[in-house]
């Protein structure tokens, strides 16, 4: 089933587990949805039909699922979902001193808020699989610094939610994971060392695939057993 949109698609009648991967057209989450896609049916997560097809025409059985994830209503979700992988994210701001509330709102509203509402949504299907749920989060969701104030207190958030989250589902059989990166090649990664005047060195910076095979570890644990908190590094430091 591939290139369908995933309001019309009865997907929980596919035999292969069902897995909803945002942010899922570019960068990690792109490859996230690869590596589930060799065993997985994927959602595909994105806001441009053509980027999610893209990423659908790659995978043995695909579809999208398109939307602005911070803005526009949700679409419906299949009866049936076994993992959802919250991969969608922005990093914007700068100084605290220059950066406006219109920014912090912005940012909250993809990485935390966004998060919630899809989850609330998706819990439903998730119980009745006894599902998981990866949250993407970062090295910034430990620390923080000069001019990544912003994008770390959402990362902070995501923790504390995902953190929250696991605890009240642990008895409805809903393992709850938080996957921490650190420096990766990705557009984000780009923009983030244009930002800080750094040299983009990929040598010094994890693959995008190193991940995915981080979430692929927290998805394929036997039920009896739930990684909470992973964090990947690069080997090579600066």
């Amino acid at each position: 089933m591939t290139g369908t949109d995933a309001t019309d698609a009865p997907v929980e009648q596919n035999d292969r587990p069902i897995a909803l991967v945002t942010g899922a057209t570019r960068g990690l989450g792109r490859a996230i949805a690869l590596e589930l896609g060799r065993t997985h049916h994927v959602l595909v997560g994105g806001r441009s039909a053509a980027a999610a097809a893209s990423v659908v025409d790659l995978l043995p059985s695909a579809e999208p699922y398109l939307a602005d994830l911070a803005h526009d209503p949700l679409p419906p979700l299949p009866k049936r979902l076994d993992v959802l992988v919250h991969s969608a994210g922005v990093e914007r701001g700068d100084w605290i001193a220059e950066t406006e509330r219109a920014v912090w709102e912005d940012v909250f509203a993809t990485n935390v808020f966004a998060v919630a509402e899809l989850t609330r949504l998706a819990l439903p299907a998730l119980r009745a699989a006894r599902g998981v749920v990866v949250a993407i989060n970062s090295g910034s969701g430990f620390v923080s610094g000069p001019r990544g104030g912003v994008y770390a207190a959402s990362k902070f958030a995501l923790r504390a939610l995902t953190d929250a989250l696991r605890e009240e589902e642990r008895g409805n059989g809903v393992r709850v994971a938080s996957v921490h990166p650190g420096r990766a090649d990705s557009d984000m990664q780009r923009g983030l060392t244009a930002k800080l005047g750094e040299e983009y060195d990929t040598s010094y910076y994890l693959a995008p695939e190193d991940v995915a095979a981080a979430v692929r570890a927290v998805v394929d644990l036997p039920p009896r057993g739930t990684i909470e908190t992973i964090t990947v590094r690069p080997t090579k430091k600066r």
